[in-house]
């Protein structure tokens, strides 16, 4: 029937059917915005909130949420790393590459627990097995904690891949940075870095 449609009245049916077509796509095409798509903006550089800065910054979404709580980690007697971030602070969107690091080479041995500062209750007073207890204020904060539960890295700003290596290779009783293999680092791409041999 309607081949029979189309032969008797080629242009009354191609007509409308064609006028039909070419609103759908204009309807479609002005709804999803496809004139004027601005691709992805996040950028490093400034305070703006682009998503989690380990996903986005770093490449690395197995840091967040953390495996273990900070309770647990000191329950078990497990070396503990705690920093203290903002996703809209440039200066954490920047550190998120060197906590990464650290998973890579600690990871395994030690909890690396990121804290977003938004989610710590405000209250009077912390217990150790609380985060807010190590928190001094300022971000990004790196706290390391022994097996013990003790403090034994408590640093501000961003701190040195090296810094907190030499913390941890002392808690792990591993040789010194001096009598390892040095390692340089090699640039992959504008974010991330690894270290190799000479």
């Amino acid at each position: 029937m309607f081949i029979d449609l189309m032969q008797s009245h080629p242009k009354s049916v191609w007509k409308p059917l064609l006028k039909g077509c070419i609103a759908c796509l204009l309807t479609l095409w002005f709804s999803l915005g496809l004139w004027g798509m601005v691709p992805a903006a996040a950028s490093i550089d400034d305070d703006r909130l682009d998503g989690n800065i380990f996903v986005v910054y770093a490449g690395n979404g197995s840091l967040v949420p953390a495996k273990l709580t900070l309770s647990d980690s000191l329950a078990r007697k497990m070396p503990t790393i705690l920093v203290y971030y903002l996703d809209d602070s440039s200066d954490c969107k920047q550190f998120a590459i060197v906590v990464n690091r650290w998973q890579e080479f600690y990871g395994r041995a030690a909890n690396i627990i990121p804290i977003s500062v938004d989610g710590i209750p405000i209250k009077d007073n912390y217990t150790p097995q609380e985060a807010g207890y190590y928190y001094k204020g300022i971000i990004p904060q790196t706290v390391v904690l022994n097996q013990e539960g003790k403090v034994v890295f408590d640093g501000q700003g961003q701190v040195q891949y090296e810094a907190v290596d030499k913390v941890l290779r002392e808690v792990f009783d591993l040789l010194p940075r001096e009598a390892s293999v040095e390692l340089k680092r090699r640039s992959f791409n504008e974010f991330n870095t690894e270290l190799v041999e000479e």
